[in-house]
């Protein structure tokens, strides 16, 4: 019986680990062609309307700006969380607290204005997506439960958690019945950059400024220096001092705090109030952007904004071809398969293993094993 066997690579191609986001782009530009064709649509005429025309203009920017900046914040996040072998996929979960938790101000007290009010909520929200992120963190170094399961499990609960309040306690009494919450005042809404020009607000100054001070952290500091170790080998970790347990709640609160700023940035500066949806899932797609930027705060800043930009080509295709929206996320999908798969390949190579070349390997095992009786 003829199997496929992964083999580790003695060492990985430098050149192909730097290549490897271009080549899964270009991999996943080809599919997206095929794609088009198959829909009946000139695929140059489809990557125009999709790639060029959402970027033409200067509003355009900022609106790339205000998809972008959610993506940047959340996976600088989650990159620390890789980098340290620690599997964080509830950031979207992480995302809507940080948003619930930073609404209080504005939604429970609307009488209180002044120059305290954007601070705390911007506070608040850090605070609700780390205290939401150290639940995993609880259960994976108190009970070694899988941080995959319960952070992916907590997403849906945050999802819900945020539409019972939109429809139930923080309703707004005036809205005619619709599940939101009253708009936010002045002092609660977050400053945009150039008014005049777009809608581009101060959270995209927050995504470049935590991209730099992560980046500095992990290439500058001891903090940075652990979380490598730790990620790439543990036991020599453990050696040189350093506590694992530590490390699972450092990176989950870091990247649950940058999560739930990114979420109270969105509502306070995009939205203006809470809805039973504020995300169209900024969680999930953050962890491609964090792939395709290696990892590495500055290439996730280059890889938000191209996946800021499927967002805004997919809105565009719907309404200038007629084909869903949803074409976004297949692009999402197929750049994250190809990324993964040119890691994979750049890792290990793969082996065909019939049964002809495992006969020899079982006969010395049993070889192996009668003599080890005889010496008996």
């Amino acid at each position: 019986m003829m199997r496929l066997e992964l083999v580790k690579r003695p060492q990985r191609s430098l050149l192909f680990s730097m290549l490897s986001p271009f080549i899964a782009f270009a991999l996943t530009i080809i599919a997206g062609a095929i794609m088009f064709a198959l829909l009946g649509v000139n695929p140059l005429n489809a990557f125009r309307i999709y790639f060029i025309e959402p970027i033409s203009q200067v509003w355009q920017l900022h609106e790339l700006a205000i998809k972008a900046a959610p993506l940047i914040l959340i996976a600088v996040g989650l990159s620390v969380c890789y980098k340290a072998n620690i599997w964080n996929i509830g950031a979207e979960g992480q995302f809507i607290l940080g948003g619930i938790v930073g609404s209080i101000i504005p939604v429970m007290f609307p009488q209180f204005e002044g120059p305290l009010v954007l601070p705390l909520m911007l506070l608040l929200g850090m605070v609700g997506g780390a205290a939401y992120a150290a639940i995993p963190a609880l259960l994976k170094t108190r009970f070694s439960t899988n941080e995959i399961l319960t952070s992916l499990m907590l997403v849906y609960v945050a999802q819900l958690f945020l539409d019972w309040m939109v429809r139930g306690p923080w309703r707004d009494p005036q809205g005619h019945g619709f599940p939101q919450t009253i708009q936010f005042g002045d002092s609660a809404v977050l400053p945009q950059l150039m008014p005049d020009a777009g809608r581009a607000n101060l959270g995209f100054v927050f995504a470049l400024v935590a991209a730099v001070a992560v980046w500095l952290l992990m290439s500058r500091m001891l903090k940075g220096f652990e979380v490598r170790v730790l990620g790439s080998s543990p036991r020599a970790g453990r050696f040189a001092g350093f506590g694992p347990n530590r490390m699972v709640f450092f990176a989950f609160t870091l990247s649950g705090a940058l999560a739930g700023l990114a979420g109270i940035s969105e509502v306070s500066g995009t939205i203006g109030q809470l809805q039973p949806v504020i995300s169209p899932g900024y969680g999930f797609t953050a962890i491609i952007v964090a792939f395709l930027g290696r990892l590495n705060p500055l290439g996730i800043i280059a890889a938000g904004l191209v996946l800021a930009l499927t967002y805004l080509g997919g809105e565009a295709v719907q309404t200038a071809l007629g084909i869903s929206d949803k074409v976004a996320r297949v692009f999402q999908g197929m750049l994250l398969f190809f990324v993964l798969g040119c890691d994979t390949l750049i890792h290990y190579r793969i082996r065909l293993v019939g049964l002809a070349a495992q006969k020899p390997e079982t006969t010395a095992k049993l070889d192996a094993a009668a003599k080890l009786g005889e010496a008996r």
